[in-house]
């Protein structure tokens, strides 16, 4: 098994699918049905809680009781609300910069576009953490689990891209233009798991901080942006949406549980 390969597939995988999700803007003239847009969202959602769980939080616990012993939930509790509370704090900055943004499809671009960008960061620092922790112990079980991170994040990256081109296309008309909008609001996530990759092979003692804080911001994303959005569709001529969401959701969980259970 080549670890290598590995790690440097798993990186590009996040941001190639977020090229991928942005190039569907020339393959539709009109947007993405909701229905589908649901089913990409809580299989993301699905996949990315699993791997929170068994990726993230319980290497994170067993890596603390190393040295906190009975006191492990204190490093992962901690990591946890600082994950969370900088997605948050992101989002809250993002509110009050709209206040200011200006009107009009390019003002819209560049707020969706900032919106997405900024999250992306948390995402790539996640998978550049599980891979370095995955360096760290050497075994495939890891190096498993840390492409599994970057699968999830990738198959979310997807719509992502969708969500940035789709409305850009509709109101500017312009397809390059919006490609190009959704391609660069993933382009930080490389760079980002590169630098988390980078420390979380060399900070040993911070792993748990670090893992837990990736896992709350993934927690974060799925709770405050992918399962609201998947539900924030109109129903009208899409009865289906909501249930094939909240299946998508489980199906993604079970699909991550299996592979990280089964293969450790």
């Amino acid at each position: 098994m080549n670890f290598t390969l590995m790690t440097i597939g798993g990186i590009s995988f996040i941001f190639l699918m977020t090229v991928l999700g942005s190039a569907v803007v020339f393959c539709f003239k009109k947007e993405i049905s909701p229905t589908l847009n649901a089913l990409f969202l809580g299989l993301a959602s699905g996949i990315m809680l699993a791997a929170s769980v068994w990726s993230l939080i319980l290497p994170a616990l067993t890596q603390a009781e190393k040295t906190w012993q009975n006191y492990a939930f204190i490093p992962v509790s901690v990591g946890l609300l600082l994950g969370a509370g900088f997605l948050f704090l992101l989002d809250k900055w993002i509110a009050h910069c709209k206040k200011g943004e200006a009107n009009g499809v390019l003002g819209n671009a560049r707020r969706l576009f900032l919106a997405v960008t900024l999250h992306n960061i948390p995402e790539g620092l996640a998978v550049g953490f599980a891979f370095g922790a995955a360096w760290a112990s050497g075994t495939p079980v890891a190096f498993i689990s840390a492409l599994g991170i970057a699968i999830g994040i990738g198959i979310q990256n997807f719509p992502e891209g969708m969500a940035i081109s789709l409305p850009l296309h509709s109101n500017a008309k312009n397809k390059p233009r919006a490609f190009l909008y959704g391609t660069f609001s993933g382009a930080v996530e490389p760079v980002f798991a590169v630098l988390g990759l980078f420390l979380a092979s060399r900070l040993l003692l911070l792993q748990p901080w670090l893992l837990s804080a990736a896992a709350g911001a993934m927690i974060f994303v799925v709770v405050a942006d992918l399962i609201p959005e998947m539900h924030s569709a109109p129903t009208k001529n899409t009865p289906n949406k909501d249930s094939v969401g909240s299946w998508s959701v489980l199906f993604g969980f079970i699909l991550m549980m299996i592979l990280d259970v089964a293969l450790g």
